[in-house]
């Protein structure tokens, strides 16, 4: 009788240590997911932003249509990327093409700013610089959700990856969830993009 409690006392020990750890990967997993949808948030300001900026370029700079052309359909592939990676945060496929994504709107972008460097009139246009600044503005924020994002899914990795929390995270199949990092080939021009001087 004795031993049967005292068996009885360590599989139960065994099955809230195992439970704790399960929750533990999930409120984990609950933390990058929640950081990603701050991510969200920002990029669907930023895509709001744009077709006005377009808008207000488009008066001034009649001559640079496939500059303006690039930048909306840059606009349409990056919230393709969005949905994607909101599909599934952390999936490195999804968060592959929404860090390509992300950069080749970057670069329209600044290539659209250069652009309108040479126009001295939009450069002073009130619309444009508001929203030049709120695009600015914006790319801030989406610079700090991204950084909490990759903060959150690399403590989830962690977590997942240590023992004895890999053991509980292999029995249940928590993946583990890739960072947001943006492509070496486009590192360049996300650091310099937008730069807006008005």
């Amino acid at each position: 009788m004795g031993t049967l409690l005292i068996l009885l006392i360590i599989v139960a020990v065994v099955a809230f240590w195992a439970v704790g750890i399960y929750n533990g990967l999930v409120r984990a997993r609950n933390a990058f997911r929640n950081a990603f949808a701050q991510i969200d948030v920002q990029l669907q300001r930023r895509f709001d932003l744009i077709p006005n900026l377009v808008e207000t370029a488009k008066g001034y700079i009649r001559h640079e249509r496939e500059t303006l052309e690039a930048v909306i359909a840059a606009r349409g592939a990056a919230m393709s990327g969005l949905a994607a990676a909101k599909a599934n945060p952390g999936d490195p496929a999804a968060m592959a093409e929404l860090a390509n994504s992300q950069g080749l709107l970057n670069g329209a972008l600044g290539r659209l700013m250069a652009v309108a460097e040479a126009y001295p009139d939009l450069k002073a246009n009130q619309n444009m610089m508001q929203l030049s600044e709120e695009l600015t503005s914006t790319e801030n924020k989406v610079a700090f959700a991204r950084q909490a994002f990759n903060d959150s899914a690399m403590a989830y990795n962690n977590r997942r990856e240590v023992f004895p929390s890999s053991v509980v995270a292999g029995m249940f199949g928590f993946a583990p969830a890739a960072l947001l990092e943006i492509p070496a080939d486009q590192q360049a021009a996300v650091r310099a993009a937008p730069k807006v001087r008005f």
